[in-house]
């Protein structure tokens, strides 16, 4: 598609923590993002598609969900993916970055987190404390592992541990696939993180630039950006009514799901 004479560059804002998320939270997902990824690769006239990315990560599948379906999108039908970082590509959030054939970061932008964490509490001195007595009944030794309200075992823990090497591995695997130019750093895949300019030397990201500048320089002046947004019908269906036996419950889903959120974000100052 071209506008002015120039070329027409659908822009697509993936921006939040990622997951399906409880209740009316909104979240990336691939049911989420899918028909604005859909409308974007089908610009035919369009050399490209850009993706702006501004997440603190969150759930490993649909992490790796929203990047397949990216490069599916992109092989089909043969657009180059510019992704442009804004505050934060990190954990999930820069796997779905490493999805672009270019990432594009500001100086400031925070990016890597390559690692897999799991956070919990552990509330079993709490209950002793009142006077809660845990009653728990299974069929299946491991249906109680890690419950938040016992206490913690060795077994469970290394359990635990033995996944997240699994999905780790699986994380480290594709960056270096996508990633051709990667440093030699020991810190590279320990869940650390840096800013835009050391993403560069590391090889996590291309450049500093800003998108509409980078757009500019390589489709001409008369590039024109096109934002895909979701439709309005979505977004009724997201944030529409709920019914009243409902409301009490979606409102204590939603206050976990804020928190759960901004902890995500806090981790990098944001």
């Amino acid at each position: 598609m071209f506008s002015r004479g120039g070329p027409v560059i659908p822009v697509v804002r993936l921006s939040g923590s990622i997951g399906t998320g409880p209740g009316l939270r909104p979240s990336l997902s691939l049911a989420s993002v899918e028909p604005l990824l859909a409308r974007a690769f089908g610009f035919k006239a369009a050399p490209a598609v850009a993706i702006v990315v501004n997440s603190p990560g969150g759930a490993a599948v649909q992490s790796h969900l929203i990047h397949k379906r990216i490069r599916q999108l992109a092989e089909e039908k043969d657009k180059h993916v510019i992704v442009a970082v804004e505050d934060v590509a990190a954990s999930g959030g820069y796997m779905i970055a490493a999805a672009g054939d270019e990432i594009l970061v500001d100086a400031s932008s925070i990016v890597g987190s390559i690692g897999v964490i799991y956070a919990g509490f552990g509330f079993e001195k709490l209950i002793d404390k009142i006077g809660v007595e845990r009653r728990i009944h299974t069929a299946g030794s491991n249906k109680a592992v890690l419950d938040p309200f016992s206490p913690e075992k060795a077994d469970d823990v290394d359990r635990l541990k033995a996944m997240q090497q699994d999905v780790h591995a699986a994380f480290i695997e594709l960056v270096r696939d996508r990633r051709k130019r990667l440093a030699d750093d020991p810190d590279l895949f320990t869940g650390a993180f840096w800013s835009g300019g050391r993403a560069v030397d590391l090889g996590l990201a291309d450049r500093i630039a800003d998108l509409p500048g980078a757009l500019k320089e390589k489709y001409g002046d008369k590039v024109t950006m096109k934002p895909i947004a979701a439709s309005q019908g979505f977004l009724r269906r997201r944030l529409g009514m709920v019914a009243p036996g409902m409301a009490a419950a979606a409102q204590v889903e939603g206050v976990v799901g804020a928190l759960e959120e901004r902890l995500l974000w806090e981790r990098y100052g944001l």
